[in-house]
């Protein structure tokens, strides 16, 4: 006895018509969105922040009206699955200034 397909063909029809929207949004992410570096400078400086949260606001940024705030923090945390596991080391460096005009 045959297989009854003509039912199916409207939701192949949809699912494809997804996919291939999926695919065109995709490819034009790509194609406009900067690829970007790698900065060591910026990596090594990662590497370098302690565990935890710091703020500071230095003494020699804070003129007259002036103020910047520097933050940095790290959290690392191994998780385990049985006998995997992943490694989870995430760093923040931040600056914010403000100016009083």
């Amino acid at each position: 006895m045959p297989l009854p397909l003509a039912p199916l063909v409207p939701l192949a029809l949809r699912l494809g018509a997804v996919a291939t929207a999926g695919w065109a949004l995709r490819r034009a992410v790509k194609a406009t969105r900067f690829s970007g570096r790698t900065d060591q400078r910026a990596e090594d400086a990662l590497d370098d922040l302690g565990e935890g949260l710091a703020l500071h606001r230095p003494a020699d940024r804070g003129d007259e009206g002036d103020s910047q705030t520097n933050a940095g923090v790290r959290l690392r945390r191994t998780i385990r699955w049985g006998k995997r596991g992943v490694e989870i080391d995430a760093g923040v460096l931040a600056r914010l200034r403000i100016k009083k005009l």
